[in-house]
């Protein structure tokens, strides 16, 4: 029993261990990870190790190569909006079903409590610590109206959805705390939320399906935001693995004056 528990750990730690590593920049995109320097490096055997990599490879962090084993994958711009897109119809469609097949006053409440509570740390003074705080409620909040709609499907879906790091509901959040447009971003998230929860109150399905589109695409927006702001971007888990667009050059002002005859 006891071995059984010790490969468990020994699996959980390696994933965790490896995750952090690769969302961190440690390891470049296309890097192969090679089991032995891995083996070492974590302090574990080849099997919880073998695990780790085939999760977040299911992940999405990780990509098979044709010879056998891992390379750290890398995301392009058009990636992470497909992602963000994706991500948008899967939770739209588990508004559109918790409303359809009804939630309970409990269930309704709860989301509720969330909302008033992001409502708080939407007006904090506290930049830092608010935005951390209201990341967490986010997630509830997504989590709970996915759970909601009662599908095991839907809801693993999602999970693997979010699990990259730039695709769920909080990805871009903490990265642009600091920056002028988020909290009028989060206005209109909250904006979004109350329509979601009202739509499941109502048993609106079709209408809460549009607005949970609507809403996932405010990650398209931050991510717009961060990409103007790149040394926020630089601070984000996962940056190291996207390939976004190149700044645009600063085009300098055109003469207006005639350039005179030589």
């Amino acid at each position: 029993m006891s071995g059984k528990s010790d490969g468990t750990s020994q699996s959980t730690r390696a994933l965790l261990r490896l995750r952090e590593l690769i969302l961190s920049g440690e390891f470049a995109a296309g890097t192969r990870m090679s089991e032995l320097p891995l083996v070492e490096r974590l302090g574990v055997s080849r099997t919880p190790l073998r695990l780790a990599l085939a999760t977040l490879e299911h992940e999405g962090l990780l990509e098979l190569l044709q010879g056998g084993g891992y390379a750290v994958r890398q995301f392009s711009y058009a990636d992470v909006r497909d992602a963000i897109e994706l991500r948008g119809v899967l939770e739209g469609t588990a508004v559109r079903l918790a409303a359809e097949r009804g939630v309970s006053r409990r269930e309704l409440s709860a989301m509720r409590a969330l909302i008033e509570r992001m409502d708080v740390e939407v007006h904090s003074s506290d930049t830092e610590g608010s935005f951390m705080r209201y990341m967490k409620l986010n997630e509830s909040f997504h989590a709970q109206f996915v759970q909601a709609a009662r599908s095991t499907v839907l809801s693993r879906a999602v999970e693997s959805m979010v699990a990259l790091p730039f695709a769920s509901a909080s990805a871009f959040l903490l990265a642009q705390s600091e920056l002028p447009e988020s909290r009028e971003i989060l206005l209109l998230a909250q904006q979004h939320h109350r329509a979601i929860l009202d739509a499941m109150e109502r048993r609106e399905g079709t209408r809460g399906e549009a607005v949970g589109r609507e809403h996932a695409r405010i990650a398209a927006r931050n991510l717009e935001v961060v990409l103007e702001n790149r040394d926020v971007l630089d601070r984000m888990p996962g940056a190291a693995l996207l390939q976004l667009p190149e700044r645009e050059p600063a085009v300098e002002p055109a003469d207006s004056a005639p350039a005179e005859a030589s």
